[in-house]
């Protein structure tokens, strides 16, 4: 059985709503760092066995060398294809389970990346904000198999379909994502 849990950053999509002068992904905050460095820090800071990011529609700048960076050359044909890349390297790499955020929550704590990782009574766990599910979401390998191949659609339709298979996981932070100028404006 493999070992080891990977933190995955799904950050390849054209962010086609934000119409700022950058793509949304790369836009600054109050603390001048961009939105995906935020996310990335997170995922980094709760001390997973490995990081990896997935990239696509535009070029990240650099997170250093405990990130794993992965090329999706398919990430316009939906979500579920950079979800498929992430787990490529995963498995690759040996790793039992994925722990899989989106690069443009900035506002997802390390401690809900830790939490959301030690869940693992079930294949599948998701963090809870106030009562409403959000991300990130730990994936176990078992289940890899039975997500989506393609389409705009991560791990959503396991968890509505297969409750007994989902754990959720209270967690600190926020699970807002910036996707348009207007959500840029509120959260800086």
């Amino acid at each position: 059985m493999a070992a080891g849990t990977a933190a995955v950053v799904l950050a390849a999509g054209g962010g086609t709503r934000f119409v700022g002068p950058t793509h949304k992904l790369l836009a600054p905050l109050v603390d001048g760092r961009c939105i995906v460095e935020h996310a990335v820090g997170a995922a980094a800071a709760a001390g997973l066995d490995d990081v990896i990011v997935v990239r696509g529609a535009v070029e990240l700048p650099a997170f250093g060398a405990e990130v794993t960076v992965v090329d999706n050359p398919a990430w316009a044909e939906g979500l579920a294809s950079s979800v498929q890349a992430a787990l490529a390297a995963a498995g690759a790499a040996g790793h039992g389970a994925v722990v899989v955020g989106l690069g443009d929550q900035p506002f997802v704590t390390p401690e809900a990346w830790r939490l959301v990782a030690a869940a693992t009574s079930t294949p599948v766990a998701v963090a809870t904000y106030a009562g409403q599910r959000g991300n990130p979401v730990r994936l176990a390998r078992a289940v890899w198999a039975r997500l989506p191949t393609s389409g705009d659609e991560g791990a959503r339709s396991l968890l509505r379909g297969e409750p007994s298979l989902v754990t959720e996981v209270p967690c600190p932070g926020s699970a807002a994502d910036i996707d348009t100028l207007e959500d840029l404006r509120t959260w800086s």
